[in-house]
């Protein structure tokens, strides 16, 4: 069956997490790299782990905690305006560059985020970076108050675009979301940009590419 639609996870997909690290570097000098790092590691450890404990929280209150931890394993201070002025500085992630440009391309097709991050926070890095005007839909897990890869999930993206889920195409770089999304029965495409190994989670990818720019030609 041909795809009606493609589904795009946010963070680290379209949205690049790690273009905080020259605000973190401003603040703590030589320390940019490693605050950022680490705070994307316990953004998704919190995400899973309130998952499995019946705890949510939003993810702006996750991400928030996580730079807090961040810098507490790292011995940095951390005041509350630094916390609120890089919590902002998510609010205006860099895409990657080529992102504009390939979903221009596939505009034949519907096309949606599906992320674990907050309606706010995806509304906000969305418009800040004009993919409002080619996305139908920003879906986000809080409707469910459970965060990705439960299966609950990935089904919010076949109620909001009204697609089978054997003609929507789900693509991530987190190699735990497109293992998820193939689980669930999407046709999924890993955006493998680190060369990583496949989690042995049971389930596969339809394809890995290294960049966005190999989607189209994939596809045709």
């Amino acid at each position: 069956m041909s795809l009606a639609a493609l589904v795009f996870d946010a963070y680290g997909t379209l949205f690049d997490v790690h273009s905080v690290i020259s605000r973190c570097e401003k603040t703590w000098p030589g320390n940019g790299s490693a605050v950022s790092q680490l705070w994307r590691s316990k953004q998704l450890e919190y995400s899973w782990q309130r998952s499995l404990m019946g705890r949510y929280e939003n993810f702006e209150r996750i991400t928030a905690d996580s730079l807090r931890y961040a810098c507490e394993f790292l011995k940095l201070e951390c005041e509350e305006l630094v916390v609120a002025a890089l919590m902002a500085e998510y609010r205006r992630l860099a895409t990657f560059p080529e992102i504009r440009s390939v979903l221009s391309m596939l505009g034949h097709l519907k096309l949606a985020i599906l992320s674990n991050g907050s309606p706010d926070m995806l509304e906000a890095v969305v418009t800040h970076n004009g993919l409002d005007e080619v996305l139908d839909a920003v879906i986000s897990v809080d409707a469910l108050k459970i965060y990705k890869p439960d299966p609950r999930v990935y089904q919010l993206a076949l109620l909001e675009l009204n697609v089978p889920k054997q003609s929507i195409g789900f693509v991530s770089s987190n190699g735990w979301d497109v293992c998820g999304a193939a689980s669930f029965g999407f046709r999924a495409f890993w955006i493998n940009r680190t060369n990583a190994p496949l989690d042995r989670l049971g389930a596969a990818p339809e394809a890995v590419i290294t960049s966005l720019t190999e989607l189209p030609s994939l596809l045709d």
